[in-house]
């Protein structure tokens, strides 16, 4: 991960401090998920795990203990092991642990069910997520279970369990200028990525020929997807996480391109909705101009002080007002808001938090409220409209699905876009698109005599 180890070791130390001298914080790593058969997903580590320690590897537990005099922070990780690593690759071992990941000592996976018992001894609290790893939840009782069993024998097991969740979820809300960093250059390949599918987009290509565009760009910087892109042209736009991406794009029809890239762990969040022959129909344009009307006016809310419903709301008066205007909703804006009659054609809301995780944790409501927004947070913002064929619907909206969604920072005096290089105006889209040559077909190899 492209962090300094001073800043794992700041963050250990914060959520020490709030664990307190008689607690013990327990993270095990990601498991690795079968594909199918014998074939793995490619290992993407626990954001959390990553978060406080910035190891790769599965097969890990990371284990704080505030106070402990022969060290605070212990890595039980996978041993060296010339055979594995000739198959699966290389390893840190007890060593690297140490000297590369600022662990203050290593122990050997295999050794944890003897160790970590001793270690939750004579601690009240114990700080851990449980349910998210049914396996290791099992594990951790069998430990604890273990030092009850003996406690005639005067060993003491905590009697308090406290959800890790929110102490770290509340940190991890908060990017530091290092985290920044990389978010930017996420941002920066989501951007180039989304640039290269506008270029190439043409009638008579499929889907998962741009999808494969975004794919190449991503790889070409050494990141990964930040989830599974959404690719949907004409009324596959309308479905909000369509993934097959597989259809014929059609002379006429819009595209909706959601995809974002992960770099060093952390997420882009792009989309952006574009006429596959490059220029928009008068109801497209209609829609289109809403849309980004709505988007403007709740990236003006986005800012501290304000609430996290805020931008929402301010993006549901525009798109509200507008959908009345076109005749797709019938009565009074204020009076349809109430109702909720605009979710007929606006069905989610309007950002989610963005961090290691493309929906990254934090809370939304703090004692039943919306929480203010702070310097720091960064979210997303990302109205929509989707247009679905029905009789009471004008024929020319049928199938349009629209979302333009920008990445925001909150900043001392307002906000930053972290994704505003990206184009989104009309007139910027219309140029863009179909602006690049279609990629040359590779000749096919000469046969040697």
């Amino acid at each position: 991960m492209n962090l300094p180890a001073a800043e794992f070791a700041r963050r250990r130390r914060q959520l020490m401090r709030q664990i307190g001298g008689r607690g013990i914080a327990i993270l095990p790593a990601a498991p690795v998920r079968l594909r199918n058969r014998d074939a793995d997903y490619r290992y993407r580590q626990d954001s959390d795990f990553l978060y406080l320690t910035g190891f790769a590897e599965p097969e890990a537990v990371a284990v704080l203990i505030p106070g402990r005099p022969q060290g605070e922070y212990i890595l039980f990780c996978r041993e060296r092991d010339p055979a594995q690593e000739t198959w699966h690759g290389r390893r840190a071992g007890q060593a690297g642990a140490v000297e590369c990941y600022g662990a203050d000592d290593s122990f050997p996976i295999a050794d944890i069910d003897d160790i970590l018992p001793g270690l939750l001894e004579n601690r009240d609290r114990v700080f851990y997520s449980m349910g998210r790893d049914a396996v290791f939840d099992r594990q951790l009782m069998d430990w604890i279970n273990r030092l009850r069993a003996q406690s005639r024998s005067g060993r003491q097991p905590p009697h308090e369990f406290v959800s890790l969740d929110y102490l770290l979820h509340e940190m991890r809300l908060f990017k530091s200028a290092a985290e920044l960093k990389l978010m930017r250059r996420a941002a920066e390949i989501a951007i180039e990525g989304h640039r290269r599918m506008m270029g190439m987009c043409r009638p008579g290509l499929h889907e998962y020929e741009i999808e494969a565009e975004f794919i190449y760009t991503a790889r070409r910087h050494r990141a990964e997807l930040a989830y599974q892109s959404i690719v949907g042209g004409g009324e596959n736009g309308c479905i909000l996480h369509y993934v097959d991406n597989d259809a014929p794009l059609r002379d006429g029809d819009l595209l909706l391109i959601d995809a974002g890239a992960e770099y060093a762990g952390y997420a882009s969040d792009i989309t952006r909705t574009f006429p596959v022959n490059g220029r928009f129909s008068p109801a497209q344009r209609e829609l289109y101009e809403l849309v980004l009307e709505a988007q403007r006016a709740a990236i003006k809310k986005t800012r501290p002080g304000n609430h996290w419903n805020d931008p929402h709301a301010a993006a549901v008066r525009v798109l509200t007002r507008g959908l009345v205007e076109l005749g797709l909703l019938k009565g009074q804006a204020a009076k349809l808001i109430r109702e909720g009659a605009y979710q007929r054609f606006y069905m989610h809301r309007t950002g989610h938090w963005l961090g290691l995780d493309v929906h990254d944790v934090g809370e939304y409501k703090v004692d039943g409220q919306w929480r203010l927004l702070e310097p720091g947070m960064a979210l997303t913002v990302e109205p929509g409209l989707y247009i679905s064929p029905a009789r009471d619907v004008p024929k020319r909206f049928h199938n349009i699905g629209i979302r333009i969604e920008d990445d925001v920072l909150i900043t001392a005096k307002g906000c930053e876009v972290l994704t505003e290089a990206m184009p989104k105006a009309v007139d910027e889209i219309e140029a863009l698109v179909g602006s690049l040559a279609p990629a040359a077909t590779a000749a096919p190899a000469r046969r040697r005599a």
